[in-house]
């Protein structure tokens, strides 16, 4: 009797082991699952725009994937992708500027993206040479003027900011703003670096003021009488034309634009841009959205809402951008201007740009 006992209770423990294993074999797969397809996607953006939200919200209509949003300064969301690196839940990275994309990719806090839809819907020059960003909206870099006390004429091209006319009349942010090092990027670029200090030199000579506040702070400054000309984009002066706020409005319209560099060498652009985390677990999900947004319904929403120029060619600008004109570009890649961003900033420093 204890043997037949004994022995039951033998068998009893391997059935144990044997569903135990079995058990834990099944859970793998599941948990894998999972992680592959959870239906949603976390997005890590820079940008904080109504626009924006909207379509979050039309893309998860459309396929039921969920998108979680962390809002934050774009420097900031790097540095946090850093810190977390590869346990970080973010699947998409959004932040304005090629510089800001180049760096994170430097970094190794990107992946590449192989998409048929993204190579057709964005122009090559919009777009990392391996894959890992791709442009969203643009915007132009240029010269805003009052109308009163300036005459377009003397205006046309950025070097006339260096003009001995224009001393004490120029308004432009800091140095450390990226907008301003990739301006200077692209000069480099184009024109060597010698070229980018000599007119480095001359914007600081001609400076109003020090630098200080965002675009919209150099274009009050204009209408208040600080300086004459301010170096803004685009998408701000077009946001300041249609505010709510009705001083901002004023101020907008004792300006107009001028799109520089026209008979030489175009206008610097730079971009909003989309990069999929080298930490994402939800990869095809976060795909679908870069695409989603590189639609021509996507863009037309950006180009109609928040005043950006689309990437996509085949979606037309608003009407106010219209309004301004077409432009000639500068004829670069946007990658050089992360990859000449570290000359820009030692420029930029050396000559005293605040």
């Amino acid at each position: 009797m204890k043997r037949k006992l004994f022995l039951s209770s033998i068998i009893l423990f391997f059935l144990f082991i044997l569903a135990a294993c079995s058990s834990d074999t099944e859970d793998t797969p599941a948990e894998t699952s999972e992680s592959e397809d959870s239906g949603e996607i976390n997005l890590y953006t820079g940008r904080h725009y109504d626009t924006d939200d909207e379509l979050y919200s039309k893309f998860t209509e459309e396929t039921g994937i969920n998108v979680n949003v962390i809002k934050g300064k774009d420097d900031e969301l790097i540095a946090r992708l850093e810190r977390e690196g590869s346990s970080s839940e973010a699947d998409l990275f959004i932040t304005a500027d090629a510089g800001r994309l180049h760096r994170a990719k430097s970094d190794d806090l990107l992946q590449e993206v192989d998409s048929e839809i993204l190579e057709e819907n964005i122009p090559s020059k919009y777009q990392d040479g391996d894959n890992h960003w791709f442009g969203l909206t643009k915007r132009a870099r240029v010269i805003a003027y009052h109308k009163d006390r300036v005459n377009e004429e003397d205006i046309q091209n950025y070097q006339d900011l260096t003009n001995d006319k224009f001393q004490d009349k120029v308004l432009i942010r800091s140095s450390s703003n990226i907008y301003n090092q990739s301006l200077l990027a692209s000069f480099i670029e184009i024109d060597g670096e010698d070229a980018a200090r000599e007119w480095s030199e001359g914007i600081v000579d001609n400076m109003a003021r020090d630098p200080k506040g965002g675009d919209r702070d150099q274009a009050i400054a204009v209408a208040a009488g600080e300086g004459d000309v301010a170096v803004m984009n685009t998408y701000y002066f077009g946001q300041m034309l249609n505010s709510e706020e009705e001083e901002e409005v004023k101020v907008a319209e004792q300006l107009s634009l001028i799109f520089p560099n026209q008979e030489t060498t175009g206008t610097h652009v730079n971009i909003s841009g989309i990069a999929l985390t080298a930490s994402s677990k939800n990869k095809d999900n976060a795909i679908k959205f870069m695409e989603f947004l590189t639609q021509e319904e996507a863009q037309s929403i950006f180009a109609e809402t928040n005043y950006e120029y689309p990437v996509n060619p085949n979606v037309e600008p608003s009407e106010l951008l219209q309004s301004w004109g077409e432009f000639k570009e500068q004829d670069i890649n946007l990658t050089e201007l992360g990859e000449h961003n570290g000359e820009a900033i030692r420029i930029m420093n050396e000559i005293g740009w605040k």
